[in-house]
């Protein structure tokens, strides 16, 4: 290294790599795309090796870049973190709590959750960060997490708070056309709404799902709410909460003894965090809300 970069090279250097090209960063990170070439060019200068590959559809990381990718995304999550707890008053409940959940629980809970605790609270506010992914809190990408297996890191604060169960589930119109199936061989003969890419997730899944793979769907589409709009719609049979599937009365659950699959609902939040009270009361109200909807899951 000749000479140490600033803070704002690192940044731009993982904005290009999660956009992919000098333009998309730039407009990312609201700057001029010649300060993001003279940012790259920076850092390739201080390590001394060559970062991005430029081409016609964009710039391609080389193997040096992908070995430093993890240290700059640990350090604008420590910047992010930095300037969420640098926000509010101390001992008061306010500034900004990240939270990271699933595409599901994201999409169908969290939002009545935080608008509820807005109201109640109204200098708080909000950024979810919505993954199927384990999001590491000990790096601080996000203050709180909603997580669907128990937690095994140490230094976390973590709740359970109950299961949620997936089921599979159809609309009635669709069923009306096509038959109610009764057996897992009896989908076969049925339009199924999978997933389109393969995850640890989707595939421990379908561990519970003998003779059941991605070829046999008829609609591919990654993301719980898609999958569950095409449900509503009728297009076939998915998977989706039965808790969920319950609030529209168009929807019924089929081959409830086939699948039944339940998943543990657990809240954590780094341990350094428990004494800031804007992020243990909202770990307390979505520790209370949860309970709530997996005690009628």
């Amino acid at each position: 290294m000749n000479k140490e970069p600033s803070w704002d090279v690192y940044r731009s250097f993982a904005a290009v790599l999660q956009q992919g090209s000098l333009s998309a960063a730039s407009r990312a990170l609201g700057m001029t795309q010649p300060s993001i070439a003279r940012h790259i060019d920076a850092l390739e200068q201080a390590t001394g090796a060559k970062l991005f590959v430029r081409s016609q559809r964009g710039l391609s990381a080389t193997e040096h870049a992908l070995a430093l990718r993890p240290h700059a995304e640990a350090l604008v999550a420590a910047a992010e973190a930095l300037r969420r707890s640098a926000e509010g008053a101390p001992g008061m409940p306010e500034g900004t709590v990240r939270i990271t959940a699933s595409q599901a629980v994201g999409t169908h809970h969290l939002p009545a959750i935080v608008t509820d605790l807005r109201r109640a609270q109204p200098r708080l506010h909000f950024e979810l960060a919505l993954t199927d992914d384990l999001d590491d809190l000990l790096q601080r990408r996000s203050d709180i997490a909603i997580r669907m297996a128990q937690p095994e890191q140490k230094s976390l604060v973590a709740k359970s708070v109950g299961t949620v169960r997936l089921g599979f589930h159809a609309h009635h119109s669709y069923l009306e056309r096509r038959g109610v199936p009764h057996r897992l061989e009896d989908l076969r003969e049925h339009d199924l709404i999978g997933f389109d890419t393969e995850t640890p997730f989707t595939r421990a899944g379908m561990r519970h799902l003998p003779g059941i793979d991605r070829s046999m769907f008829a609609l591919r589409v990654d993301g719980a709410a898609a999958q569950f709009e095409a449900i509503r719609a009728g297009f076939g049979i998915g998977i989706c909460q039965t808790a969920v599937a319950r609030r529209d009365p168009d929807l019924c659950r089929v081959m409830a003894d086939a699948f039944d699959l339940p998943l543990p609902v657990w809240i954590v939040m780094h341990e350094d965090l428990r004494n800031g009270s804007r992020y243990r009361l909202t770990f307390d109200a979505l520790v209370q809300a949860l309970t709530d909807i997996t005690q009628t899951a």
